[in-house]
């Protein structure tokens, strides 16, 4: 692996994955779900973002 795949995420990612994964296993699936959760919405966000910016083609 090169060291670009294997750098940690600089927005706290890896640190919160970290702290999943040492939490009992019902926990650990309810905090995934969260996760998943934010940043779906994180996503969506930023795709409703860039069609704003973007003029239609219409």
């Amino acid at each position: 692996m090169s060291d670009e795949t294997t750098g940690a995420p600089t927005d706290g990612l890896w640190s919160r994955l970290r702290l999943i994964e040492g939490q009992p296993l019902p926990a650990r699936a309810d905090a995934y779900s969260a996760l998943h959760d934010e940043l779906s919405r994180r996503l969506e966000s930023g795709s409703r973002l860039d069609q704003r910016e973007t003029p239609g083609t219409r």
